[in-house]
């Protein structure tokens, strides 16, 4: 059926709006209160896989692969997103038989299988019958056909097909037994889209939300350079705009063109779906800037997420680790590992690093212990040719058992055994980090930091919001102290002993004053600079800094400034020798109840002091007014930790050895050791009694274990 452009007009725009009152939203929300069971038995293991992409005789391909993956013992594969152009090879004709047999033949060898709706990647007949479905940038360029992702997800012609397509699939496979779940789309952004009927969406939107166009203008200063807009017809498009405060709104714009898409699916999918099968959707790795992922985690009846990380001397578990936390945060539960390293990863062979032996059956249990109860490789066998010719999978490109396979089969084999034990992993932890896209965003803007061949300008950031989340997160990992994340909207902090707030550049007065309420009522809190600067507008506030903080935090100031070269802190007061320096950024701080915790040595910057804590009410608040060195950071939260009584015998670990701890469905404390280097090393046992899963040896309290190589292991008290 091929559909005329003047039968899609831009009522998209209307249905984001609306977005909590459709009957579809509706309908979707309602089913998340009878959500399948997800209390899997054992660990889901497993891989990509796409036959289609085989060269040869793909049925032939199909017997062998199944074969290896049954003696493996992997128990699922994901399938399907991938290729709409084999399922509906043309307008409105769809087929069905190659995957079929594909489910057929996993199901005979007792392998799950997860089906993603294919919505990624258009096929080029729509391309070439709807040309405006592709996306446009907000600078003006057109897209083109070629890549995937490059479409604009509100286009109503897109909409049609896409809901079309996802319906003949779900209902489909209803009643197949194989089949658990259903993956919405792939790696879902915004693509960046600001076509037509995006930017009228948009339009409407701040009608919705501003009223008019005066109030408007004046919460984003339009007032400057004489921009005021009087009508809604005057606003302009995204590309040009100066306004921080538009280019803010149109951030948020973008999460919620992402949450509706993924919504619209969602409902899509219960509708025609089993009750028995799970609605999840595969994050493109956590914390983007256009996808507000605790949104859509609120109609996902489990969250996903695709972890990539460093190989052979890379390898340390901090990616998986923040990953996993940020992830498990969302729903305050388990989650999935769609996607993760197999062999080698890359879109060309310049980053060809395949793991050391041990790391792939290592990387397994670190994405277990943060929480998982899923974990497949991106994928199965590697692709003869196009981009991700390099992006290399269990099996290599002869498509025969190798190091890999072998790996993959030791731990498979070893999940059969001690899946059940691991499986639901409940983790509780005292401290959280608190993420805002906002100021993820608006920092993005106006960074703190420019490249150093352009002083005057933005110039390419070589810090940023995101970098000092992950110093943050990396310094909490290193230290052996699990973690949290909260966001904006969380209603209540006060699970957390420690609350730590990297540059909250945006915020409105409400969460500010829940911050400064829980400090007031006993909590405590590390912040770095720039937070309570501008309200939730982009807009500095006309008081002075940190504005409503200024009572918790005991300071005020007036003035900052870029630092030009590193300082270092004044008698070295965390005594990290090399380490000592600060960078960047630094702020003015003018105590008022707050002691200063630490000092520039600097003739003109040591006037004051790097560092603050103030007592509030019953709480503190230690303010860090510049960027740290990442071992001054990792300092400065040990000496808050240890002053809450937040550190053990997990701090005196060797330094290669990570730990994590949970509790698992049968109520036992399960504790995880990893040695993330090349070198065997000894370490002493501190908890109650119990057994090494791995190999069935008892391990008595204040015991030496030893851990190999890129080895582990895995404690069940008793």
């Amino acid at each position: 059926m091929l559909l005329s452009n003047h039968r899609f007009p831009a009522l998209r725009a209307l249905a984001l709006i609306a977005l909590a009152f459709s009957p579809l939203a509706a309908a979707a929300q309602q089913s998340t209160t009878s959500s399948p069971d997800l209390n899997f038995p054992t660990v889901l293991y497993g891989a990509a896989y796409y036959n289609e992409y085989m060269p040869g005789d793909q049925a032939a391909r199909l017997e062998k692969d199944v074969a290896l993956m049954k003696a493996a013992g992997i128990n699922v594969v994901r399938m399907g997103e991938s290729t709409w152009s084999l399922w509906e090879p043309e307008d409105g004709q769809f087929d069905y038989a190659w995957m079929d047999r594909i489910v057929e033949a996993m199901g005979k060898a007792g392998i799950k299988v997860i089906l993603g709706t294919p919505t990624y990647s258009i096929p080029a007949w729509m391309a070439h019958q709807h040309p405006e479905i592709l996306a446009r940038y907000p600078d003006g360029r057109p897209n083109s056909y070629g890549m995937r992702q490059n479409m604009d997800t509100d286009s109503p012609a897109y909409r049609f097909y896409a809901e079309r397509l996802i319906r003949h699939i779900v209902a489909h496979y209803k009643n197949n037994a194989t089949v658990i779940g259903w993956q919405l789309d792939n790696e879902t952004s915004s693509y960046d889209a600001a076509n037509p009927d995006v930017f009228v969406g948009f339009q409407h939107y701040l009608e919705k939300k501003f009223v008019s166009p005066e109030a408007l203008s004046q919460a984003w200063f339009l007032n400057y350079w004489g921009e005021n807009i009087h009508t809604w017809e005057d606003l302009p498009i995204r590309e040009g705009a100066q306004s921080t405060g538009y280019k803010l709104e149109w951030t948020r714009w973008s999460q919620m063109r992402v949450t509706d898409f993924l919504h619209w699916q969602a409902g899509l999918v219960r509708e025609c779906a089993a009750p028995t099968q799970f609605v999840t959707t595969d994050f493109g790795g956590m914390m983007r800037h256009d996808v507000n992922e605790e949104s859509i985690a609120s109609f996902l009846d489990i969250p996903a997420d695709n972890i990539y990380h460093g190989t052979q001397d890379h390898y340390d578990g901090s990616v998986q680790s923040m990953q996993g936390d940020f992830t498990r945060s969302l729903k305050h539960g388990n989650f999935l590992i769609t996607e993760t390293n197999a062999q080698t990863i890359g879109w060309s062979s310049a980053s060809q690093f395949p793991p050391y032996d041990g790391q792939m059956r290592e990387d397994v249990y670190t994405h277990l212990s943060n929480g998982a109860n899923m974990v497949e490789y991106w994928h199965w066998a590697s692709i003869a040719a196009n981009q991700e010719t390099y992006w290399k999978g269990v099996l290599s490109h002869d498509l025969e058992p190798n190091r890999a396979y072998a790996e993959v089969s030791r731990t498979a084999h070893e999940l059969q055994k001690i899946g059940p034990h691991l499986v639901g992993l409940q983790i509780h932890n005292q401290v959280a980090i608190l993420w805002s896209r906002d100021s993820a965003n608006a920092i993005g803007f106006m960074p703190f930091t420019s490249n150093a061949s352009e002083p005057w300008g933005p110039g390419q950031a070589t810090a940023s919001y995101d970098t000092l989340v992950r110093q943050i997160h990396k310094s909490l990992y290193d230290l052996n102290v699990g973690s949290d994340f909260v966001f904006p909207e969380t209603s209540d902090f006060s699970q957390y002993k420690l609350l730590i707030v990297p540059a909250l550049y945006i915020s409105d007065d409400v969460l500010l004053q829940k911050i400064s309420d829980y400090v007031k009522n006993g909590g405590h809190v590390v912040m770095t600079f720039k937070s309570g600067f501008a309200n939730e507008n982009s807009a500095v506030r006309w008081v002075r800094a940190p504005g409503p903080l200024r009572e918790a935090a005991g300071f005020s100031y007036q003035e900052f400034s870029n630092l030009e070269k590193p300082l270092a802190l004044k008698d070295d007061p965390f005594h990290v020798s090399a380490n000592n320096q600060v960078y960047y950024w630094a702020e003015f701080l003018m105590p008022e109840h707050a002691k200063v915790v630490a000092s520039y040595d600097h003739p003109f910057f040591g006037k004051w002091p790097a560092i603050t804590r103030n007592e509030f009410g019953s709480g503190t608040l230690l303010y860090e007014g510049t960027y740290l060195s990442g071992a001054l950071q990792t300092a400065v939260l040990k000496n808050e930790l240890q002053q809450l009584s937040l550190t053990g015998p997990d701090q005196q670990l060797p330094a290669s050895v990570h730990v994590q701890h949970g509790i698992n469905r049968i109520g036992k404390r399960i504790h995880y050791y990893f040695n993330y280097s090349g070198e065997s090393v000894d370490l002493h046992y501190s908890y109650a009694a119990g057994t090494n899963l791995l190999d069935g040896r008892a391990i008595a309290n204040a015991a030496q274990i030893t851990l190999q190589p890129w080895d582990l292991a895995i404690i069940e008290e008793q």
